[in-house]
C-alpha cells in the first residue's frame, strides 16, 4: 500500500520527469478517450499549435491501441493477465517537446519481429515512410490479421526526431518500451 510519503515522492518524481499525464494498467476504450481528452485539453490550455496537439494526441491514442490490441490477442494464453495488466503510457514535455513513452509485456515470440519492424523504420526518412505507409495501405490483409499494419508506421511519420524503444527481459516475458517525441 502506498503511504503519504510514497505518494509525495511518486508526485515530484512525475513533476521533475515532466510528465503531465500518467496511466499504468488496464486500458478500456473508455480510459484511452479520457486521457485523450484531458492531454488535449492540457495542451489547449497552452495555446500549443494544432499540429503538435494533434500529432501527440494521434501517436497516444495508437500506442495505447496498440497495448490493447496485443493484449487482447493473448487472450486464453497462460501470460494474458500479466500482459494485460501491464500496460503504462505517460506523456510529458521538456525542453525539446512533448513525450510520449509507453510500455507493456509482450511474450518473446513476438519480440523479434517488432524489434525487425522499428530499426526499420526508425532511420526512414519522412518521405520514405510516407511512401511506405502508402504501399502498406494496398496490402491484402490476411485473414487472421488483427491490425493493418500503419500503426508505427504513422508514429514515426508523426513523431519529430527518430522513436526510441527497449526489450527488458522480465522472467519469461520482455517488457517493450516506445518512445516518441513531438
Amino acid at each position: 500500500m502506498l503511504d503519504d510519503k510514497m505518494l509525495i515522492n511518486l508526485q515530484r518524481t512525475l513533476t521533475c520527469s515532466g510528465i503531465l499525464i500518467s496511466f499504468s494498467g488496464r486500458f478500456s476504450q473508455g480510459i484511452i478517450e479520457e486521457l485523450g481528452e484531458a492531454i488535449m485539453k492540457h495542451m489547449e490550455a497552452e495555446d500549443r499549435p494544432r499540429n503538435d496537439i494533434y500529432n501527440v494526441f494521434a501517436i497516444f491514442v495508437e500506442t495505447t491501441h496498440n497495448i490493447k490490441k496485443y493484449a487482447v490477442s493473448k487472450q486464453g494464453s497462460s501470460v494474458y493477465d500479466r500482459i494485460y495488466n501491464s500496460g503504462i503510457v505517460t506523456i510529458g514535455r521538456n525542453e525539446e517537446g512533448y513525450f510520449i513513452c509507453s510500455g507493456n509485456l509482450i511474450e518473446q515470440s513476438d519480440a523479434e519481429k517488432l524489434a525487425v519492424e522499428l530499426d526499420t523504420l526508425i532511420p526512414m526518412p519522412k518521405d520514405q515512410l510516407k511512401k511506405r505507409y502508402k504501399e502498406q495501405m494496398k496490402k491484402e490483409l490476411p485473414p487472421d490479421c488483427i491490425g493493418a499494419g500503419l500503426g508505427l508506421i504513422d508514429i514515426a511519420r508523426k513523431s519529430s526526431k527518430p522513436m526510441n524503444y527497449s526489450l527488458q527481459s522480465m522472467d519469461d516475458l520482455l517488457f517493450f518500451t516506445l518512445t516518441v517525441m513531438v
